[in-house]
């Protein structure tokens, strides 16, 4: 069961942009810290959930890294988000990854401020402590 609550498992420490930074910044925050979806926030306090961009968005873009260094990434960005509040389970994430084909949910507070990211790796993580609670490390080195 995924009852846990999102609050618990959630990334806190996000790394974000604004609307107007460009697709060379994408590509270099997502190879240096190897993420695959960066949270785009505004509005008047700068923290409003307005966007998400993943690697999916640059493949699909079709454009070399150096044809697509200055495109805004408000021209590609996602708009419609589905995105959780802190008080919601587990399997409420796992619900909308599994449904719709998503690697990541944003956590937003009543005001819509982003505070949080889940993504399919989160949910990977936390099955498998629940299900194998003891270190496999071990046993992992053993046979690689």
């Amino acid at each position: 069961m995924m009852n846990d609550y999102v609050r618990d498992h959630m990334t806190k420490d996000l790394v974000t942009l604004g609307p107007e930074s460009t697709l060379a910044e994408v590509r270099e925050i997502m190879l240096t810290k190897h993420i695959h979806h960066i949270p785009i926030v505004g509005g008047d306090n700068g923290r409003k959930l307005v966007g998400m961009v993943t690697s999916w968005d640059l493949v699909k873009l079709g454009k070399s890294a150096s044809e697509s260094a200055e495109v805004k990434v408000k021209e590609i960005m996602t708009e419609k988000i589905a995105a959780l509040d802190p008080d919601q389970h587990l399997g409420a994430v796992a619900d909308i990854l599994m449904r719709h084909l998503f690697h990541a949910v944003p956590i937003v507070n009543d005001d819509h401020d982003l505070v949080g990211i889940i993504t399919s790796t989160d949910i990977i993580k936390y099955s498998h402590a629940k299900e194998y609670p003891d270190d496999l490390g071990k046993f992992v080195q053993e046979n690689m």
